[in-house]
């Protein structure tokens, strides 16, 4: 092997930094290496070292220990705290042939040590073992970057996929009452904002994070899935529920649950799952403790199913339903507020305040 053996039909010389204040040693390693087809750059002090390899970074360094001002330690412990040289293979060349001085070398960062007398064809091999092994790291990490980016790759294609069998669902038990409009999608989108919104608040900075506003996104399509098992008789009622027609009707909430906790079981740690469950259960819950399934009160109430509660009302209240007209965007707010703190999160209708003027434009973009 020489210095330019890289790569099949490819020439190019690796680079070679020396570093010796001994004039004789920099001569005769600089015309040996040379020989070898290596492309070598030779300084006399570590002052200098550093302003080489910062100015052109070479594929290895030669670094005596044993020089005046700063010693060949110092060096390679500030290569190393380099992000940009912390990498390139640093060998030692010293006189000094203790073991506690090997030792410390390796604890500064280098890779290899020679005692000094060298004899040339020692050096010529480990400086060939060294640059063969960092261009198959090199290698490596440039193979598992580009894995890595396959695996991503197929993640998201994956995860599209379950999106669009997941809004397809919802679509099927929201078509049934209330069309098949743009509702899951706007739902979507205020989950997002009042999620990303509640980062910035006191309360939410420890409960919200970037994933937590991702999978309230994609979990929110959820919320009424349980519909699919109510009767036709009861979802489609124009007038007035029965009061054993009513308990029907919010059984979608734990009937949703219940089956999302089925999926939940094959993947336990899937934290849109879990925030899929909290929303079917949870939605219809009230701040004042009146809401159902559960009769929960304030904080008890997952957050994630307080946040839809806040987003469900203004959609609902926004939109056509065949027993109702579209009211306008402000007193769709209107009606938010004076829910605050009796059914709805006081906080959530903080954020929502902050928000009102997006909410509209989703809804005028996103109109059935």
């Amino acid at each position: 092997m020489n210095g330019n053996e890289i790569t099949p039909g490819v020439s190019t010389p690796k680079t070679i930094l020396i570093v010796d204040d001994t004039p004789e040693n920099l001569r005769v390693l600089l015309e040996l290496l040379k020989q070898q087809g290596y492309k070598v750059r030779a300084v006399p002090n570590g002052k200098l070292a550093l302003q080489a390899a910062a100015s052109e970074p070479p594929d290895l360094i030669l670094l005596d220990i044993m020089m005046p001002e700063m010693d060949g330690y110092e060096v390679c412990r500030r290569l190393k705290q380099d992000a940009k040289l912390c990498e390139i293979p640093v060998l030692f060349l010293s006189a000094l042939g203790e073991t506690l001085d090997k030792v410390r070398a390796f604890d500064v960062g280098a890779v290899d040590y020679v005692t000094k007398p060298f004899q040339f064809e020692e050096v010529r091999a480990r400086v060939e073992t060294h640059l063969r092994l960092r261009r198959l790291q090199v290698q490596l990490e440039a193979h598992n970057r580009q894995l890595q980016d396959r695996v991503e790759e197929q993640v998201r294609e994956i995860s599209d996929s379950q999106m669009a069998t997941i809004v397809a669902l919802a679509r099927l038990a929201e078509s049934r009452d209330k069309g098949t409009g743009k509702h899951i999608e706007r739902v979507q989108i205020y989950c997002r904002l009042l999620a990303g919104q509640l980062r910035e608040h006191p309360s939410g900075r420890d409960k919200v994070n970037e994933a937590f506003v991702e999978n309230i996104f994609r979990a929110s399509p959820l919320h009424d899935i349980g519909k699919v098992a109510i009767r036709d008789s009861i979802l489609l009622k124009p007038g007035p529920l029965t009061p054993e027609e009513f308990d029907e009707m919010k059984s979608h909430t734990t009937l949703g649950a219940e089956t999302l906790q089925e999926v939940q079981k094959a993947y336990p740690k899937n934290g849109f799952v879990r925030l899929g469950i909290e929303i079917a259960r949870s939605h219809h819950e009230r701040w004042d403790g009146t809401g159902y399934p559960h009769g929960l009160a304030g904080t008890a109430i997952p957050l994630s199913a307080r946040i839809m509660a806040v987003a469900d009302s203004y959609d609902a209240a926004r939109s056509r339903r065949f027993y109702k007209p579209p009211l306008p965007h402000a007193e769709c707010c209107a009606a938010i507020y004076r829910r605050s703190g009796s059914y709805l999160d006081p906080v959530v209708v903080e954020a929502f305040r902050a928000l009102e003027a997006r909410f509209s434009s989703v809804a005028e973009s996103l109109d059935e």
